[in-house]
């Protein structure tokens, strides 16, 4: 089983950043006013899952070593670290941008419904949760309404907004929001990453820790990225034979699809910064002399028209428009530079 990292007393459940969010958890652990359902909102690559998950071990620890603190050697830390505990369940669609069903929170209802197996709480974590389906989300609030006492209910959302209002209201929200980009890059830093590679990373994640702990971990996600913009370079220029051509090649892997549609968004949004004369702030920092150069030769209301036609595609995508032709119409409309 996993060991908890060493560095586990740092005062903030060995979390980064949202201090706010953990002394807030932490009270509530301590004074035993705990709720029965919390909702944590933010970007993905956040840390969602992982304070929830803190707050899953602070609750069932069996040697807290302080009121609302965790020791993460007991057998219940261990446990739920490694998310293999009997008492933890996780619900999520099956993949990103998947549909979270009905059966699967009905399944997971039937279980709450017990006394735990070895724990003070039974906890169930709804990972992205604004991927249920509206019978899956009226499912929920069933449960939300009647909660047995020993059972926490923790959801993860991207925004609050994305859920029924009737399910918001029973939850303690958390809000997260992303970290100083200096503060990811310091993280990064003491991982071990080079200078270079650390501001980069921290840039590219937006301030979300976990998305640029994966960067670093995964070093052929940044070559797909790479990829992603030389295509995107490539396609400005090309003929209209050429954009139905690339748009028939990327909408035949819809996840693919999705991801290169996601770094095509960040790019644009980086142009649109740049045409606006605000270039502090931008994400693709390698890629910032070409940024700049199509901030020339584009004005501000047209770099906003190609951010806004990006995120609606990826909208249409995770409604199962047909890909293709998504892909035709997005490529269709994008200005032809040299």
């Amino acid at each position: 089983m996993t060991d908890l990292p060493t560095s586990l007393k740092t005062g903030n459940w060995n979390f980064l950043g949202h201090t706010w969010a953990v002394d807030m958890l932490r009270q509530h652990v301590a004074n035993g006013t705990a709720r029965h359902a919390y909702l944590f909102t933010g970007p993905p690559g956040l840390g969602r899952r992982t304070l929830a998950l803190r707050l899953a071990q602070a609750l069932n620890c069996t040697q807290p070593p302080a009121p609302g603190e965790f020791c993460g050697s007991c057998r219940e830390c261990r446990q739920t670290f490694a998310m293999q505990h009997p008492d933890l369940s996780i619900i999520q669609a099956e993949s990103e941008g998947g549909t979270l069903k009905v059966d699967q929170v009905r399944e997971i209802q039937r279980s709450l419904a017990l006394k735990p197996y070895q724990s003070k709480y039974r906890v169930a974590l709804f990972l992205r949760f604004q991927e249920a389906n509206p019978n899956a989300a009226n499912a929920l609030l069933k449960t939300l309404e009647e909660a047995p006492p020993h059972v926490i209910l923790l959801l993860t959302a991207d925004n609050a907004e994305q859920l029924l209002p009737t399910i918001v209201s029973r939850c303690e929200i958390i809000r997260l929001r992303p970290l100083p980009v200096t503060e990811v890059e310091a993280h990064l830093k003491a991982q071990g990453a080079d200078e270079a590679s650390a501001r980069l990373l921290a840039h590219l994640s937006g301030g979300r820790p976990g998305a640029a702990l994966r960067l670093l971990a995964d070093r052929s996600a940044l070559d797909f990225r790479s990829a992603c913009l030389d295509d995107l370079l490539s396609i400005l220029p090309a003929p209209r034979v050429d954009r139905f051509a690339h748009a028939e090649k990327l909408a035949k892997d819809k996840e693919s699809m999705r991801q290169t549609l996601l770094v095509w968004q960040s790019f644009w949004r980086d142009v649109m910064l740049a045409a606006s004369g605000s270039s502090a702030a931008l994400t693709n920092i390698d890629r910032e002399a070409v940024v700049q150069k199509l901030a020339g030769r584009l004005d501000l209301p047209q770099a906003r028209r190609l951010v806004g036609e990006t995120e609606k595609a990826i909208e249409r995508l995770d409604a199962n428009v047909n890909a293709r032709l998504l892909g035709e119409v997005l490529l269709m409309d994008w200005p032809k530079i040299a």
